[in-house]
């Protein structure tokens, strides 16, 4: 393989061999993945060419190993595509799209090794394997029958087809919600534009004005700024037009993702069809815990008229206030009046305790005494934005892994939350350690430490829960690797490391104030704790509508005749979704479900994976102790660690010692209703 000076192709001598980012340009990644194609379906071919008869060792476990540089380009195109994407990437991610969907197309049909991993399969009952190989197998197998190995002639031929315009229009859609975000801004220029708003909010807003080249102050799109602003801002009028912006991403006449969403769901139903499902749905569930839509409306159901009987009460409690009209955009500010008023917690007040490098630390200390790693900042390594920092994560003498993180928000960076690799844990092919980036969209300050709202430190605890999840992987093969779980599962070691951002100790040793230094006063602890529940019928609300409505979306057989506008009122209408309330993800910006494939009848997993977590940080609880020895050597053991190396109720059963139970849940949202 030649690499004509192509950094990509190049053997990375790099620090901890991170890509050489310095060196790639976005016009290395076409002829790199041309080769590393090419490179890959050889190595497919050899396997599907053996003359042995097949084996686990010659065909489950070599398949495993293939692809293993166009595997580290792949994540450094993803990765970079979502945090640091110019328009010249951008481009190229369109191109690459399609092209990169027919290449998986080409692996999953490769019909000379589907048929050795298929004899394989069928002789899985007498194989001499342990738990780690049979699932492997087992999910392996899946994979190649659920991206169409099993279909013949034109079926196949449009099953590929299907497969690889969906990756341009999921890309399409992604990019059209980065344009809407990126190139709005709300100016503010007067003391009465800015009336209301705390002193760290202005700081960001300035900031985000400097960012873009422009005097004064802005409000962009960023969930960071735009949901402070509608929390204190007095202008409503100008929280009005700041909302209609927010909900109305994706809308843009210029670049409307709904004829695109359209699309989406016609190619998915016609895609599910070919595999003998019903509907999309059905397609989805059938490889994730839940099983089936019933199962996920039975959970959904437990809370969505506790939580819209919750909306009624807030709402009357927010009227309180003024106005007493209240709509949609005056939600977040009478919200924070109310409470304010009943838990005296202002915001404003309370985020001094929370600066980003404190939180950093706490989370790291969590990590220490739960799992006994080490965080070690490296400076002046060369990473692909001066915003990035990096750390070595250790046990002792061991390196376990990397983490990278990418903490603020900026306008080449998609919006949102999220984890990824640069590159997955492993030991069959060659021992890989873990290399992690989490990515948040924190607004910046130029004056002084950046200050986190709670929210913002419960994210921040979120997604190094993912973080972990693929540090602490201890897999031999990297199709089990980390975070690669079923959808419903993969939130649970995020959403269940956000419990550690309350416990008291943690607040007490690491909320210290930014000006004076202080510890945050014990009484303010059980403020926050005990406000845990506030507004909870609104957001259970704003989620479960978008949950819902998802798999109404996706339960269509149909969807040809949908128009996508017309679908949400008509089902927001027949669910009762309050009006002032509304949607956490509107569908012509909900990226979750139309940027790509993996939540799609899937948004519902945050909740499925809550019942997980909130009943295994009972546990704890239970024991008295946030940092029990004995329970967390089990979570890091059959959690943490595991990856999809085993059945994930089996996991669950193995750690808590039973199936896990909703009640939990419902009593942290404060839904649970007495007898």
């Amino acid at each position: 393989m030649t690499d004509n000076g192509n950094p990509l192709l190049q053997d990375w001598q790099t620090p901890y061999q991170l890509p050489p980012f310095q060196q790639i340009q976005p016009e290395h990644f076409a002829p790199a993945f041309a080769v590393l194609f090419e490179k890959h379906l050889a190595e497919i071919d050899a396997l599907a060419e053996n003359q042995a008869a097949p084996t686990f060792d010659n065909t489950v476990a070599a398949f495993d190993a293939t692809g293993a540089t166009l595997d580290r380009v792949r994540l450094t195109f993803e990765n970079l595509c979502a945090s640091e994407s110019p328009a010249t990437l951008q481009a190229v991610e369109r191109e690459m799209a399609p092209l990169l969907a027919a290449h998986d197309s080409k692996v999953a049909m490769h019909a000379g090794f589907f048929a050795r991993l298929d004899a394989v399969h069928q002789q899985a009952a007498v194989l001499d394997l342990n738990e780690e190989q049979q699932r492997l197998l087992q999910r392996m197998h899946t994979d190649f029958v659920r991206t169409g190995a099993t279909l013949q002639g034109s079926d196949r031929e449009r099953f590929t087809a299907i497969a690889t315009r969906l990756a341009d229009l999921q890309t399409q859609f992604a990019q059209n919600i980065l344009a809407d975000e990126s190139s709005y801004q709300l100016p503010l220029t007067s003391e009465a534009d800015l009336a209301g708003l705390p002193d760290f909010l202005r700081q960001s807003a300035r900031s985000a004005a400097k960012e873009r080249g422009v005097e004064g102050y802005v409000i962009t799109l960023s969930r960071s700024l735009v949901q402070p602003f509608l929390t204190w801002s007095m202008r409503r009028d100008l929280r009005e037009t700041a909302w209609r912006a927010w909900t109305r991403r994706g809308e843009n006449p210029a670049r409307d993702n709904r004829p695109i969403a359209r699309e989406i769901l016609i190619l998915r139903q016609e895609q599910a069809r070919l595999l003998g499902y019903e509907n999309f749905a059905d397609y989805a569930l059938a490889d994730r815990m839940a099983g089936s839509a019933s199962e996920v409306h039975a959970l959904l159901s437990q809370v969505w008229e506790p939580a819209k009987a919750s909306v009624e009460q807030e709402r009357q409690a927010a009227a309180l206030g003024e106005p007493t009209d209240v709509e949609p955009w005056d939600w977040y500010y009478l919200a924070e009046k109310v409470r304010v008023t009943r838990y005296a917690l202002d915001d404003a007040q309370v985020k001094p305790y929370f600066s980003l490098d404190a939180m950093l630390a706490a989370m790291f200390d969590c990590a220490e005494r739960l799992f006994q790693l080490q965080f070690v900042e490296k400076i002046g390594v060369p990473l692909y934005h001066p915003d990035v920092r990096l750390w070595e994560v250790r046990r002792g003498a061991e390196l376990v892994g990397l983490f990278l993180g990418d903490n603020y928000a900026r306008p080449n960076k998609q919006g949102g939350a999220w984890m990824h690799v640069y590159r997955k844990q492993r030991r069959h092919g060659g021992k890989a350690t873990p290399i992690v980036v989490n990515n948040n969209n924190f607004a910046r300050t130029d004056n002084g430490p950046t200050l986190l709202s709670f929210d913002d430190v419960r994210t921040l605890f979120h997604e190094f829960g993912h973080g972990l999840h693929g540090l602490l992987s201890d897999v031999n093969y990297g199709r089990l690797s980390g975070t690669h779980v079923p959808q419903d599962y993969v939130e649970l070691p995020s959403q269940l490391m956000e419990n550690w951002a309350t416990v008291p100790e943690v607040l007490a040793k690491h909320a210290r104030h930014v000006t004076t230094g202080e510890p945050i006063p014990a009484a303010l602890i059980e403020r926050i704790r005990a406000s845990q529940t506030f507004n909870q019928g609104f957001q259970t609300v704003a989620y479960t509508s978008s949950a819902l409505i998802d798999m109404a979306l996706h339960l269509q057989s149909d969807p040809a005749g949908i128009d996508i506008a017309r679908f949400e009122i008509a089902e927001r209408e027949r669910l009762g979704v309050p009006r002032e309330v509304g949607m956490r993800h509107r569908l012509p910006h909900f990226g979750h479900i139309f940027s790509g494939g993996y939540y799609a009848a899937g948004y519902y997993v945050y909740m499925w994976a809550e019942v997980l977590e909130a009943d295994a940080f009972d546990a704890f609880e239970e024991a008295g102790n946030a940092f029990d020895p004995a329970l967390a050597d089990k979570l890091h053991r059959y959690v943490y660690s595991a990856g999809d190396s085993r059945e994930q109720g089996s996991a669950f059963r193995a750690f808590r010692g039973r199936d896990p139970r909703a009640e939990p849940m419902l009593r942290k949202r404060g839904l649970l209703r007495s007898e």
